[in-house]
């Protein structure tokens, strides 16, 4: 070993979105490193990053991501500061993280993934299916917009931003019946009392790699690399590695309604994708099994195969 461990003196900068479950990811991965190699909280600095994506005004009046931008929103700024060295190391939502990362960085570690399923939360409904016809339900998430209208085209639905907290005002105050979260943020934050019920995946099947932690570290800074490698969940990473691949395969952004799970059994993957129509008109599911080892591979051939039962405006935001 060439280098040295942090120390208060010399911490460790983990980069950050300013988001309550941001920070709660920050402190997870922070945790996990300090018992790994039995250091002092003060060897880590958690240092927040406001990202295009966390602009108040923006959030405040529902602006719709696909108008300001795509995945970046969230991650751009925080790249920027590791690669000028400001942080060492940033921590991400992996749904938020393209699949491509820029030149000089790397994405190879994961924490343990969380329940990766939607959450349905309504003060006046348990489940989708108990919604009145036509009552407004809100969202930000083309992937669950389009989902919702495949099964339910008589509902309204409007653009939904915001924290747990500032979508739960807004259900009280009457702007829509209903909304979705992802149970792991909600599990993550351990917020008491909101009205929510899980989703199962054969009803809203959840976006590629939800419920995954990811952190980035410069291609050539070796102390990092090798103090996340103590701290890399295996089975999280060849989970995402298949769903990704699919994602990659799809050219997916924010603009693109894709659902993706993989689960392990044994030596098995079996992968699980969705591909929708932006107004939930027309979806395509597929599955396939294959060795773990096989997972990219697999993510690729499933993308294919969707693709190639849907005519070419399928996709129309190309």
């Amino acid at each position: 070993m060439t280098y040295t461990l942090p120390t208060p003196d010399a911490p460790l900068n983990i980069g950050t979105r300013g988001s309550p479950l941001a920070l709660a990811q920050a402190h997870e991965t922070r945790r996990r490193l300090m018992a790994a190699f039995d250091l002092a909280e003060a060897a880590f600095e958690i240092v927040v990053i406001h990202t295009t994506g966390d602009d108040r005004a923006m959030i405040d009046a529902d602006r719709a991501l696909k108008e300001i931008g795509n995945k970046g929103l969230f991650t751009k700024e925080i790249e920027e500061a590791m690669l000028d060295g400001r942080i060492d190391i940033a921590v991400h939502s992996m749904k938020d993280m393209p699949v491509e990362q820029p030149k000089g960085l790397v994405l190879d570690c994961y924490l343990p993934r969380e329940d990766t399923r939607d959450a349905f939360v309504s003060i006046n409904y348990r489940t989708i299916a108990d919604l009145p016809k036509g009552a407004v339900v809100g969202t930000s998430s083309l992937r669950r917009k389009a989902q919702l209208l495949n099964t339910r085209p008589d509902l309204e639905v409007v653009e939904f931003r915001g924290n747990v907290q500032t979508r739960l005002k807004k259900l009280e105050d009457g702007v829509a019946e209903a909304t979705f979260l992802a149970m792991a943020g909600l599990n993550r934050l351990a917020i008491q009392g909101v009205p929510k019920t899980a989703i199962p995946t054969d009803v809203m099947l959840n976006a590629v790699a939800q419920g995954a932690i990811g952190i980035e570290r410069r291609a050539d800074d070796m102390r990092a690399r090798d103090m996340l490698d103590a701290i890399h969940d295996v089975e999280t990473g060849q989970r995402l590695a298949a769903e990704r691949s699919f994602l990659g395969a799809l050219d997916g952004s924010c603009e693109t309604p894709i659902a993706a799970l993989a689960t392990l059994q044994g030596d098995t993957l079996t992968l699980r994708g969705e591909i929708l129509r932006t107004d939930g008109s027309e979806s395509e599911t597929g599955e396939i099994s294959g060795k773990i080892a096989d997972g990219a591979s697999l993510g690729r051939e499933l993308a294919q195969e969707l693709l190639s039962r849907v005519d070419d405006d399928f996709f129309d935001w190309k």
